[in-house]
């Protein structure tokens, strides 16, 4: 496999200040072992698959039939996943083999970080963590950077946001005035990232040579950030016309920025879903999944191209973005083996709220004509799974078989089974995984005995987290209720 890159006593000094433990570059040789496991997969896929043949009755009860598809139905995500959990593993061992031994790498080109922030009081010890964070790590492979800060006119935090910019001559804090307006009466977040991009046009910057970094405000970056980043960009100076446009990473949770332990287990999934299917699609050269707000690279010629000037009913502008690429630019991204460094939410409701967003504006994206159809039609299969989730879950079905008297949950045929097991094997090895990766970023590095077995006994609680705000947040789009861009409280 090779062994971990040396860090420059360079690097090492910007740790040591950043990190006041000297946990950075512990963090650094851990990360760089890490490769998705198949073996959790394995093993839970055939001790479902016995258990299901075991209790499947001899003939099909009440429930036989909507079971059959609705346990059937996730197979295509499964299926997607398990190739990037493939992909994942061999781009890690290329970029093994290719950049062994050689050291820090250092981009001669641009990188704007670009972070729009709600600028309130609640958001800012976040947004100043993750600000110090690109300032730590980001310039010894990147002396040519800035950092955008953008805030709303007259937000309420802005002078601690004013006095956070002045601490570094790499800060630009960028005010959206509040009249400016899109052509397309964009809101929210959107407004101004493209107000931003609209700057960057205007100071000539949407160049081939200037890579955009899109961060939310409560995300940062480590060691492993920002040589991930300059390889790619070296990788794409080498290859040409021919080199890619966006990348993305693993979104992960350190242990020590989560407020709420349930909350930070349930978001076990998300890593995992960043080395599954998202790594499938983005990955295999074009984002029909969607991307995520944080750590997008994107060449600025292209943003140019799109921009984010999507209508005033736009919730989920980097998902839109995502599909407006794959349509023009096929082939065109790839996935990085670099991680940014979040936090949950801190409540239930928070989470709730969280994803009850992004089901309602990625379900506005289903309808939206103005997408190719192959694009919108993967789309929806995704968020009619994800609505359905409440009636596929095991809980509600066992409960619901007891209320009708009929609890056999056997499928109309034993050849289901295997799929059956296939998706909740798929299930278990993203909390199992994905729980893994958050561990290994944290402090200490180490998954506790009883998370381990409280993020599997917990799946079923997951699933309601998840399905419940999901389902709501097809039901606002579907009565057309006033759509709000909800900001959780990110936790410092």
């Amino acid at each position: 496999m090779g062994q971990p890159e040396a860090l420059s006593p360079e690097w090492e000094a910007r740790l040591s200040q950043a990190v006041a433990t000297g946990r950075a570059a512990d963090l650094h040789r851990r990360i760089a072992r890490w490769r998705p496991a198949y073996l959790p997969l394995i093993l839970a896929y055939l001790v479902v698959v016995a258990s299901d043949f075991w209790s499947n009755g001899p003939t099909p009860g009440t429930l036989g039939w909507p079971l059959t598809i609705l346990w059937s139905w996730p197979l295509f995500t499964t299926l997607t996943g398990i190739v990037g959990i493939r992909r994942t593993r061999q781009a890690l061992r290329r970029s093994a083999e290719r950049w062994s031994g050689k050291g820090i790498t250092t981009s001669d080109e641009l990188l704007i970080v670009a972070v729009p922030t709600v600028g309130r009081h609640d958001t800012f010890p976040a947004l100043e963590r993750s600000v110090r964070s690109f300032l730590a790590y980001l310039p010894p492979c990147f002396p040519h950077l800035r950092i955008d800060i953008v805030v709303d006119e007259g937000c309420e935090a802005f002078a601690d946001i004013a006095a956070l910019a002045s601490g570094s001559e790499a800060i630009r804090l960028i005010t959206v005035p509040e009249s400016y307006s899109t052509p397309n009466g964009t809101r929210f977040k959107a407004r101004a990232t493209h107000y931003l991009h609209e700057l960057r046009i205007h100071e000539d910057e949407a160049r081939d040579d200037v890579w955009v970094l899109h961060m939310d405000d409560d995300t940062g970056v480590g060691p492993d950030t920002a040589l991930a980043m300059a390889r790619f960009i070296a990788e794409q100076a080498e290859a040409g016309d021919d080199g890619k446009h966006l990348a993305q990473g693993i979104l992960t949770y350190p242990r020590e920025y989560a407020r709420n332990r349930l909350t930070w287990l349930a978001d076990a999934a998300r890593p995992a879903e960043d080395v599954g299917r998202f790594s499938a699609w983005t990955g295999g050269g074009t984002p029909r999944a969607g991307v995520h707000g944080e750590l997008l690279l994107v060449r600025a010629s292209i943003e140019a191209a799109i921009g984010w000037d999507f209508g005033p009913r736009t919730l989920v502008e980097d998902a839109q973005f995502a599909l407006y690429f794959s349509a023009r630019y096929p082939g065109r991204s790839a996935w990085v083996a670099g991680r940014c460094y979040g936090a949950s939410p801190a409540t239930v409701h928070d989470f709730f709220r969280q994803r009850e967003r992004w089901s309602w504006g990625l379900a506005a994206l289903v309808f939206n004509r103005s997408l190719q159809l192959r694009n919108r039609v993967l789309l929806g299969y995704s968020v009619l799974s994800w609505v359905v989730g409440p009636i596929q879950n095991v809980g509600i079905v066992m409960l619901l078989g007891v209320l009708i008297a009929d609890p056999n949950t056997s499928p109309v045929a034993a050849w289901v089974i295997p799929f059956w097991a296939l998706n909740m094997a798929y299930v278990v090895w993203m909390y199992w995984e994905g729980l893994r990766v958050n561990a290994e970023v944290s402090a200490d590095g180490r998954r506790r005995w009883w998370e381990l077995v409280a993020v599997v006994l917990l799946i079923p609680v997951f699933g309601l987290l998840e399905g419940v705000p999901g389902l709501r947040g097809f039901m606002k789009f579907a009565r057309r209720e006033e759509n709000r861009f909800a900001v959780i409280a990110k936790p410092s």
